[in-house]
């Protein structure tokens, strides 16, 4: 069965090596006859700002580069996002994104007399494909992948995402030629698993 796959650049430059991950991904998918798409973030015109949270509006008013984006997200089977670890978070254009376009009726939906919400985005996965300068035994020991957690459970796990798995790319500034062509070739056999 022909497997749908979105892939978003998370990252505010496409020279990066958060982009050589989302292609080597790709080229994995698309050798096993998986469709893929692509969403650059840095290159939509939208309002990072959720001015007001929901309260307005304006906040369920989008640019039409976001509309487009939840046609994609709906579209897919599976989302695959690469970003780097900011400040133990991704960049705030990639935050941004996320606050404005998994809005209610769309992410998710309140019914009157439940605690929890109605999860919209159920039935889709995803792989988050993370790089840092951190060390990678020092964010899983020292941090424990406090990011990943949140990510799992508050944002992409409320809106029904499942299952969420995360591949950790660190320390990049340490890392050398050989490495990386490892890393490379790791993503291109998950994009061949579609995982």
């Amino acid at each position: 069965m022909k497997k749908n796959i979105l892939l978003i650049l998370g990252h505010p430059s496409k020279n990066s090596f958060c982009n050589a991950l989302l292609d080597a991904y790709k080229k994995g998918a698309e050798s096993e006859g998986a469709e893929c798409k692509i969403i650059y973030i840095s290159d939509l015109k939208f309002n990072v700002n959720l001015s007001d949270g929901y309260r307005n509006a304006e906040a369920m008013t989008l640019e039409e580069d976001l509309v487009n984006s939840q046609k994609l997200i709906r579209w897919a089977d599976h989302v695959v996002m690469a970003f780097p670890n900011w400040w133990g978070f991704m960049p705030a254009v990639t935050k941004g994104f996320i606050d404005r376009i998994f809005l209610p009726d769309f992410a998710f939906k309140h019914h009157s007399g439940k605690i929890f919400p109605e999860k919209l985005l159920k039935g889709k996965s995803m792989r988050l494909l993370v790089t840092m300068d951190t060390p990678k035994w020092w964010f899983y020991l020292i941090y424990r992948a406090s990011l990943y957690q949140i990510l799992k459970k508050i944002v992409f796990g409320y809106v029904g995402f499942d299952p969420i798995k995360f591949s950790t790319f660190g320390f990049m500034r340490k890392s050398t030629e050989k490495q990386r062509k490892t890393w490379l070739q790791k993503v291109m056999d998950l994009g061949r698993h579609f995982k």
